[in-house]
Order: C-alpha cells, then sequence, then structure tokens
C-alpha cells in the first residue's frame, strides 16, 4: 500500500495562502471606496479634512506651509513635545440654499491633527507661525550641528 495515496490531494497545497474570501474582501474594499469618493468627511480616513502640507528644508530653517482654508489662528493648535511638532484644528463649513420650493442646509466638520518629527535640539522658543488667507506657516530654526569634543585619557594612579 502506498502511504502518498493515502493523504488527501488538498494538504499538498499550502492551506494558509489559499483564502477563498479574498476577492470578497477585495470587492468590498472597491465598494468602500467608490461610495466614498467625493463626500468630503468620509473617503478613505476623511482625506477631506486632512489639511495638504508641504516641508521645506534650508540650511537655517525647516518651513512647514500647511492649507487651512477657513479657518482663523483661534482654531489652528501647535504643539511641540519630545521632538514632535503636531498641528491641531477643526474645520467647519456650513451652507444654504434657499429657493420658494426648499431649503437646504448642508454642514461639514471634523479635527484633524499632523505630525511631523524634528531634529533633537530644536530650541520651542524660536518656532514662529503665522496663518493668512487659510496659509499656515510654522517656521523652525534648525539647531547648530553637534560639535565633537575630544575628551583627554590620563593615566589613572
Amino acid at each position: 500500500m502506498n502511504l502518498k495515496s493515502l493523504i488527501p490531494a488538498a494538504r499538498d497545497r499550502n492551506v494558509a495562502a489559499y483564502n477563498p474570501f479574498a476577492s470578497i474582501y477585495r470587492e468590498l474594499d472597491r465598494m468602500m471606496e467608490d461610495f466614498g469618493r467625493g463626500v468630503p468627511g468620509f473617503a478613505a480616513g476623511a482625506q477631506g479634512l486632512m489639511p495638504a502640507t508641504d516641508v521645506v528644508e534650508t540650511d537655517k530653517e525647516i518651513e512647514i506651509t500647511a492649507e487651512l482654508p477657513g479657518l482663523e489662528e483661534k482654531d489652528v493648535k501647535i504643539e511641540l513635545s519630545d521632538n514632535v511638532l503636531t498641528i491641531r484644528g477643526e474645520k467647519k463649513a456650513e451652507k444654504e440654499e434657499k429657493d420658494k420650493n426648499y431649503r437646504m442646509i448642508e454642514r461639514s466638520y471634523g479635527a484633524f491633527s499632523r505630525s511631523l518629527e524634528l531634529p533633537a535640539g530644536v530650541d520651542s522658543g524660536a518656532i514662529k507661525a503665522t496663518i493668512a488667507n487659510g496659509v499656515l506657516k510654522v517656521t523652525v530654526p534648525k539647531p547648530a550641528p553637534a560639535q565633537a569634543k575630544t575628551i583627554e585619557v590620563k593615566a589613572a594612579k
């Protein structure tokens, strides 16, 4: 009797890699992405709430620019903790349309947060932030490069 003939054919395949529901999961993910597309605050992690951010580094400073249309200085909070700069805020929008046969009011709101790791040694007192026309500009002076120090070795007595 051949022992190999007693082993079911399915065991020859890699069972762990086979998932009969994989195509269903992919289709559900695609449907949810399509459903939320174009709806502010819903699609794939609320991309409508996440501000577009640019980071530019020069010899002397790091400049962070974030697009925050409709926000003012009272709507934005900036914190520095353990060399991580965090920009927080809340976007609120309201749109109202009136006609003789209908009245429509749309409201959207939500909080956002962006965090960026800064180099060690940044002076938190020297960071400057301004907002104008919905554009936040944060300027972070770069710390001086660490200087290597030679330590003299002496013979023990």
